[in-house]
Formats: C-alpha cells, structure tokens, sequence
C-alpha cells in the first residue's frame, strides 16, 4: 500500500473501512478464474447495513470464494496459483468481528495486496491505475457515509477495476 493511502484508510469509520477492503478484494476477484461478479454480495449488504451478521456472511462468503477457487482451478495459472491465493489470503486476513481497528487494518492489508498484485501483473500502468481507484475510492469514504446509496460509486469504481484485471488475466492466460 501507498503512503497516501494508509492516511485516509486511518480516518475512515468501520462501514468506510470494510468497504474499501471489499473494494480491493472486489478488484481482485479476476484472479480466481471466473467467479462470479456477486461473490461478495452478502458482505456489501452486511456493509451497507452497518455490521449486521458479519460473522456468518463473512463465512458463507469465504466458503463460496473456495468452491469458486476450486472451480477456477482448471482455468489456468492465475485461479490455481499464486496470484489466486492472494484473494484467498486477503478474505482470510478480514477480522471475524465488526470493530473499527481491525477492519481498518484489513482495509491497509487488501489495499497493499491489491496494489502489490497489479504491480507484478502489469507494472507502471495497471498499479497506477489501481493506486487511483484506491484514492477515489477512499476519498469518496472520507466524503459520504457508505450506507446502500452511498455504496454505489464504490462498486462502480471496483466494477470498473474489476473489468481491467480481468482483462489482464485473460490476456495472459492466452499468452500463457
């Protein structure tokens, strides 16, 4: 993670926290093969909804990220490799319980790894642009509560990503 995102993810709340880490590991779901674009569609409501059931969402969502894993294995390197443990290890690192602290340091974690991963993947252009919708996103946090409505730059931003990674990865599995 950059220095200039550490600031902001520090003042942020918890909604604003996890949804920045979610946006990371949203951006990073390419690297999984193809799962699903709504895998983490119960922890965005559990966002949007202040904490309510994070523990059991965050469950259920870590098993459908390892079926999805699993899945995803046979689609080439990036699912069954390295790069597909990122997500695995980033969802892992997300605190069991709702609290301001760890959820902030789970943002810093995702937002180091996902900068980290399009970095080795692409280099100069892709981090950059990574390290931009990290700022946005966190700007946007800062600015506006992340409640239902509020969360719907976020996701865009992150859908956004979400398209140009996976692009990256198909083009690399081509190549491959």
């Amino acid at each position: 993670m950059s220095h200039s995102a550490q600031e902001p993810i520090d003042r942020i709340d918890e909604r604003g926290a996890a949804a920045s880490a979610l946006a990371c590991l949203d951006r990073c779901l390419p690297l999984l093969g193809s799962p699903p674009d709504d895998l983490l569609r119960p922890l965005w409501h559990c966002v949007a909804e202040g904490g309510a059931d994070w523990t059991d969402r965050l469950a259920g969502v870590r098993a459908r990220v390892a079926d999805a894993a699993d899945a995803g294995a046979g689609q080439g390197p990036a699912a069954a490799g390295p790069a597909g443990a990122v997500v695995r290890d980033m969802l892992a690192a997300a605190p069991s319980g709702w609290e301001g602290a760890a959820l902030r340091a789970w943002a810093g974690v995702c937002a180091a790894a996902a900068l980290d991963v399009h970095e080795r993947l692409g280099g100069g252009p892709l981090a950059d642009g990574e390290e931009r919708r990290q700022a946005q996103i966190l700007d946007f946090l800062a600015d506006a509560p992340a409640a239902a409505a509020g969360l719907r730059p976020v996701l865009e931003v992150s859908a956004e990503g979400r398209r140009v990674l996976r692009a990256v990865v198909s083009r690399r599995g081509r190549g491959a």
